[in-house]
């Protein structure tokens, strides 16, 4: 069981919404067009999908992805759009011109800036970023993709940071950090692979107590350079049915 601080499980354990799920990146529509195409299937817990065309918009528009990003919003589904951070080396220029490719051939509805950094001294030329973000559409959602507990400021960031980002070998016996409990759960995710279908209640039990209200957990693991995001775990129809609609916290 993993280590867990008494005001993190006592703000889980009285904490209101429902677990969902944020697809960190799946393959392109063409390699996975099954994938995308669930996202659809009504009463799917899909709180977003990363659009990620080649390692963000890509030169010109593609229609596939034009295609499933335009069916999973007519779903009611949130695509974001992926802005590699890459631990803050990218620069500012780069970013926000990606952002508008994004939404002028996507129309995406925010974006997840993955690689986000998660110190202190990095904070303030994320916040411009994610400022800068929001400020180009109504509604738009920002998801820092830290991978970690970063540092508390930047919570006040975006809508959403992602707290966790590894194997389930690590994510069985890790620890929340104390500040998290402040904040309400859809505040933060989890993207856990490797998690065994033995071990998928137990995973939904550890996200629950750590207050995530977003996950991804797929049976899928990276070796061999393998994206363990890029397929739907084997167990797609027994996660979907244990976190669904109706499900009871």
């Amino acid at each position: 069981m993993p280590h867990l601080t008494t005001a993190a499980t006592t703000a889980a354990a009285t904490g209101a919404g429902r677990l969902g799920l944020g697809v960190p990146g799946y393959a392109h529509p063409l390699l996975a067009p099954v994938e995308w195409a669930e996202l659809t299937r009504p009463g799917t817990p899909l709180h977003w999908t990363v659009l990620n065309v080649t390692d963000g918009p890509g030169g010109r528009p593609d229609p596939h992805c034009t295609e499933a990003a335009g069916k999973l919003r007519g779903a009611g589904g949130t695509v974001l759009g992926n802005l590699a951070l890459r631990d803050g080396t990218r620069s500012f220029g780069e970013l926000v011109s990606d952002a508008h490719r994004y939404l002028d051939w996507y129309r995406v509805g925010g974006f997840y800036l993955a690689d986000t950094p998660a110190d202190r001294t990095e904070l303030a030329a994320v916040r411009r970023v994610a400022d800068t973000l929001r400020g180009l559409g109504d509604g738009l959602r920002i998801v820092l993709g830290h991978g970690t507990h970063p540092y508390e400021g930047y919570a006040e960031a975006a809508d959403q940071l992602v707290t966790f980002s590894g194997a389930w070998a690590d994510y069985r016996w890790s620890q929340v950090a104390e500040w998290t409990a402040d904040h309400p759960p859809e505040r933060f995710c989890h993207l856990v692979h490797g998690v065994p279908r033995t071990h998928l209640e137990e995973a939904v039990r550890i996200a629950r107590w750590q207050g995530a209200g977003t996950i991804w957990f797929t049976d899928r693991g990276n070796g061999g350079g393998c994206d363990p995001w890029a397929s739907m775990p084997a167990y797609w129809d027994e996660i979907v049915s244990r976190i669904g609609p109706g499900v009871s916290e």
